[in-house]
């Protein structure tokens, strides 16, 4: 409990900030993004389109493939996390080497060790979020190449004896949460940057989250590709 004494209130009020905003950039995203249309809203549309052309398709080796795929890149985000996370473990125990070496860059405030040390911990469950995220992401994608796997033959929906548009909505809801998934662990990457700025000043840490807060919007409300995809 000595870090509760140890670290300025300064410090305190820019992590408060720090994890203030990137949940309610989170909840912001998540609200608006249902009504406007953001990125990721915008793919779940053409994620059930897929599914649609999926129930039609016999054999339905094509999707399986594209289902691998998608599944690759959280597998090799796990991996690097996992990475990171042994690095910032071995950075604890030369801890002050690493907080001298930050001193001398200009303008960084000096912090005690324990501080230093609390600051890379907070690194830590960062990258541990993200990993949950991006391994949870990985097993999403297992259930969706289950439920393409358990789709009956096409015929079965030519017939009437299944109705197409709910397997279709279904199977599409499914790829949708394994990407939103994906999206909240590549998020926590983004915010991990943000979060290196403290060690410089809570200031910078401030400055950074802000900074971080606007490029995500940009890139999930207002991009080119968004624009491309709706027209």
């Amino acid at each position: 409990m000595k870090i509760f004494s140890m670290m300025p209130w300064g410090d305190w009020l820019a992590l408060l900030s720090f994890f203030g905003l990137w949940a309610g950039y989170a909840w912001f995203a998540r609200v608006r993004g249902q009504r406007d249309q953001s990125l990721i809203a915008t793919t779940n549309a053409y994620r059930v389109k897929w599914m649609l052309q999926t129930t039609a398709r016999d054999p339905r080796m094509l999707d399986g493939l594209i289902t691998q795929n998608l599944s690759h890149t959280p597998s090799f985000f796990s991996s690097t996390t996992i990475i990171i996370i042994g690095g910032l473990f071995a950075l604890l125990g030369t801890t002050d080497k690493a907080a001298e070496l930050v001193r001398e860059i200009p303008f960084a405030q000096p912090t005690p060790m324990l501080v230093f040390e609390f600051k890379v911990l907070v690194l830590v469950g960062i990258f541990v979020y993200a990993f949950f995220r991006f391994s949870w992401s990985m097993r999403q994608y297992t259930f969706v190449a289950l439920v393409i796997g358990a789709m009956p033959p096409p015929e079965t929906f030519d017939e009437g004896l299944q109705d197409r548009q709910q397997v279709a909505e279904r199977a599409g809801r499914l790829v949708g949460a394994a990407a939103e998934t994906f999206n909240d662990g590549l998020r926590a990457y983004y915010f991990s940057f943000a979060a290196m700025a403290w060690f410089f000043s809570p200031l910078a840490l401030v400055l950074a989250t802000a900074l971080v807060v606007m490029i995500l919007y940009g890139r999930e409300f207002h991009s080119e590709v968004l624009q491309v995809l709706r027209d």
